[in-house]
């Protein structure tokens, strides 16, 4: 079975287990079509986190591919400029937006290695038949799709970010592929094809991925940094590697939630848990005003000891073993029920701009990854039709900080693609777009079915609220009595208008051997099994 928010790429993914390929053939098949389908989420310029368990081989393992800040950074560099944090978390706000838009926003590109080795090491389809589909949907087009046309038509100024039509139309290559003839956005249903991305597509199938560190690509992505005053050198390139980490694993109800470790945001998911244990959530009631405070306030601990704490480890070692202790979970449990609230003016995280994919093959390789261009840079670099990641919005231009700037710093990223584990058996695996969402939607989906009894697709469409600042947001399926009751408690609460927001949850349970796949509502996605 497969799940992605994208029909396309999800049908790519089954294709590809159809023809005999493993989960991770399936997964990067998959990825490699959504970053044509979804060229704002992910693509060949992004970064990721891969997340993989198999039993043939024994390993669980987690593969860093976040990406790098480039040599030429300095800590200082936009500290002058630095105006605020975004209000919903997603960044910082920096006078000329250089570290959103544009060539100096680009980060040092970390997916496509990060497929590679896992590909070397665990594929078992041929490197260049993994293409076809990605290709076939760059070349004969794409169909625009509701989530798609919210995203191209996004307006962010209030947020202190850009519109999404400044990213699209940077470049002529933008605006041919992405733009209407009147220069806004394509529409819903609208077709897309770009056959550059088909060339480069089959580049990649043909060279590999090191043709985007060392060859030809590379040498055409460092032409236009140069030309347009980028960061981004050959040298930054040819030293990306991925980084091969344990998962986090803390145990949950009788379980084993495996989980990426900083700088991947795995931690917040780890530390919900860890202080939830200590409640008795279903006496509580399932999203009553009582469990909403309770699992709020344990999601503001998390994310006031990430700002803390967590960034690259090479920079800021975190304090792990004091994190997780029970110990600490205990303190943090007793400050919950003695009515102590915690303070989190905002929560930082990344963008939106992000994308999963999970899948579980027929000999048990459980493989999660969620990828993303943080906030699109707008740079395509030109005839290659692939845009590049703007990651350098994730780094605090305020000296100082544990996600301060510094040359070949490694971004913090709250991608968490995780998987359950019943003894030495996965039970689930589930991954998330959604920024600063994706911790706490990831950890309500693990309470729904370790704490309810919720099967996935139950599990993941139930109402779910975020707490990543002061405020408590509510999606508007919870109820006015319970937002009503919360602000008796002295809570901000903020109604979102979407029925189902907060994340973009996915995933698969292996209860019994049987496998289900649940896709979030707000998206496009489609869980598709393979007999």
């Amino acid at each position: 079975m497969i799940v992605a928010p994208q029909p396309e790429a999800a049908e790519a993914g089954a294709a590809i287990l159809r023809a005999g390929g493993n989960a991770l053939d399936a997964a990067i098949a998959c990825a490699l079509a959504q970053g044509v389908v979804d060229p704002m989420m992910c693509g060949l310029g992004g970064l990721g986190v891969l997340h993989l368990h198999d039993p043939a081989s024994g390993t669980d393992l987690v593969l860093d591919g976040l990406s790098v800040s480039p040599a030429a950074c300095t800590e200082s560099m936009w500290a002058d400029r630095f105006e605020r944090e975004c209000p919903d978390g997603f960044g910082y706000v920096i006078g000329g937006h250089a570290n959103e838009l544009g060539h100096r926003a680009v980060t040092v590109p970390g997916i496509l290695r990060t497929l590679g080795l896992a590909h070397a090491r665990f594929g078992r389809t041929p490197w260049a038949a993994l293409f076809g589909p990605a290709i076939g949907l760059a070349e004969e087009g794409w169909l625009v799709r509701p989530h798609v046309a919210t995203m191209f038509h996004m307006d962010e100024r209030a947020y202190g970010r850009l519109s999404y039509r400044d990213k699209l139309a940077f470049t002529p290559d933008g605006r041919r592929l992405y733009l209407a003839a009147d220069g806004t956005p394509k529409r819903l249903g609208a077709t897309v094809r770009n056959p550059d991305l088909a060339a480069t597509l089959a580049l990649v199938a043909r060279e590999g991925a090191e043709t985007l560190y060392t060859g030809e690509l590379a040498r055409r992505i460092v032409a236009d940094m140069e030309a347009a005053g980028g960061l981004l050198s050959a040298a930054d390139l040819a030293a990306y590697a991925p980084e091969p980490r344990a998962p986090l694993r803390v145990a949950y109800r009788g379980f084993t939630v495996a989980t990426p470790p900083p700088p991947a945001g795995g931690i917040l998911v780890a530390e919900i848990l860890r202080i939830l244990e200590r409640f008795d959530l279903v006496a509580l009631g399932h999203n009553t005003p009582a469990t909403i405070a309770v699992v709020a306030e344990a999601m503001k601990i998390a994310g006031r000891d990430k700002d803390r704490h967590i960034g690259d480890p090479r920079f800021a070692p975190a304090p792990l073993d004091h994190l997780l202790s029970d110990a600490y979970a205990d303190a943090c449990a007793a400050a919950i029920r003695a009515g102590e609230r915690t303070a989190l003016p905002r929560g930082g995280g990344d963008a939106k701009d992000t994308t999963t994919v999970s899948c579980v093959d027929a000999q048990g390789m459980v493989v999660s990854l969620t990828h993303t261009l943080g906030l699109p840079s707008g740079v395509i670099p030109p005839g290659t039709g692939m845009m590049l990641n703007g990651g350098m919005n994730a780094f605090d231009p305020r000296p100082g900080r544990a996600g301060s700037i510094a040359p070949g710093k490694r971004r913090f990223s709250t991608m968490a693609p995780s998987i359950l584990f019943e003894g030495a058996q996965p039970v689930a695996t589930l991954g998330a777009p959604g920024g600063a969402w994706i911790a706490v939607a990831i950890a309500q989906v693990i309470l729904n079915m370790l704490d309810w009894g919720m099967a996935m697709q139950e599990a993941i469409s139930a109402p779910r609220f975020s707490a990543t600042s002061d405020a408590i947001d509510i999606s508007n399926r919870i109820g006015r009595a319970e937002q009503r009751a919360l602000e008796a408690m002295g809570y901000r609460v903020r109604r979102s208008p979407l029925s189902y927001a907060f994340a973009g949850v996915h995933g698969i349970s292996l209860w019994d051997g049987t496998l289900r796949g649940g896709a979030d509502p707000q998206r496009d996605g489609l869980a598709i099994g393979v007999p």
